[in-house]
């Protein structure tokens, strides 16, 4: 029986190698769900990910946006949503889209694979939230 660490990284490696540049996250979110992933909350700028499975949880530590102290920005829905359009048309990385919620305001995101919603928070509760479409992965070996 594989791990948790070992269920996710199958299904991160499946969906980097066979996600499509536009529409990518719609096509990881459902391979993170196949592999039993409920949520994935987003620290910012810490770029911490916390991977909530029934019965158990996985943290991946990311490269932080910022050190030390710093003012968190205000929370900017339209930033946020022209951020969000950006990478849903496959024209930022991932690391770009970080740093522009980041810069909108966001200081957490959780991704709801069950409910296929995402909403996105700013420091004193401000919250975007979006839902995203099913798609077809294929079989990921799990």
């Amino acid at each position: 029986m594989k791990s948790l660490i070992e269920k996710l990284e199958a299904a991160q490696t499946y969906a980097m190698a066979n996600r499509p540049k536009v529409g990518g996250f719609p096509f990881l979110a459902e391979c993170m769900r196949q592999a039993g992933v409920q949520q994935n909350i987003w620290s910012l700028p810490a770029a911490q990910s916390s991977y909530l499975f029934n019965g158990g949880a996985v943290i991946q530590q990311g490269t932080p946006l910022v050190s030390g102290m710093v003012e968190v920005p205000v929370f900017n829905e339209a930033a946020l949503v022209a951020a969000i359009r950006t990478d849903q048309r496959g024209e930022s990385t991932f690391p770009e889209f970080l740093i522009a919620s980041w810069n909108a305001g966001v200081v957490r995101y959780v991704a709801d694979f069950t409910l296929r919603t995402v909403i996105y928070y700013g420091a004193h509760d401000e919250a975007y939230e979006e839902s995203y479409p099913a798609v077809e992965v294929g079989s990921i070996a799990l």
